[in-house]
């Protein structure tokens, strides 16, 4: 007999913009998982992940689309994840915030999950954001096995 179970990693990246005057809207999409993300979790497993545990949200302005070997955020804003939480079995969700102080200026095109020794773990790629300081971005990342 042969029996196969495949866990298929996938991630949801959920972003609330708050603008002054305005009602906050709120977008939903899945990401790309990198192929770095296969060996960080190896480690991991084998308790050699050091460095390698998903500690920093990182905003960036490359605008073209995510392929599996990516490796950095270009242009990056970074910071550490607000919180960490574990919505349902197999899953872990990373909240952050970026502040109406924070990050100015940036065209924000790209954002990734990265561990603490600067992996990029996830990416997405979406529309513009203007980031001003008028503009306060909540979010989360969810990653889902």
């Amino acid at each position: 007999m042969n029996i196969a179970e495949q866990i298929a990693l996938r991630g949801e990246l959920s972003l609330t913009l708050h603008r002054a005057g305005l009602p906050p809207q709120t977008i939903t999409d899945h990401n790309m998982i990198m192929t770095a993300a296969k060996s960080a979790l190896a480690r991991l497993i084998a308790g050699q992940g050091n460095g390698k545990n998903i500690s920093r949200i990182a905003f960036g302005t490359n605008g073209v689309g995510p392929t599996p070997n990516d490796q950095t955020i270009s242009g990056a804003y970074t910071k550490a994840v607000a919180a960490i939480t574990f919505p349902a079995e197999g899953q872990v969700r990373f909240a952050f915030t970026l502040g109406e102080s924070e990050a100015n200026g940036l065209n924000i095109r790209e954002l990734g999950l990265l561990c603490a020794d600067e992996t990029l773990f996830a990416r997405k790629v979406r529309g513009l954001i203007e980031k001003t300081s008028d503009l306060s971005i909540t979010g989360s990342w969810t990653i889902i096995f």
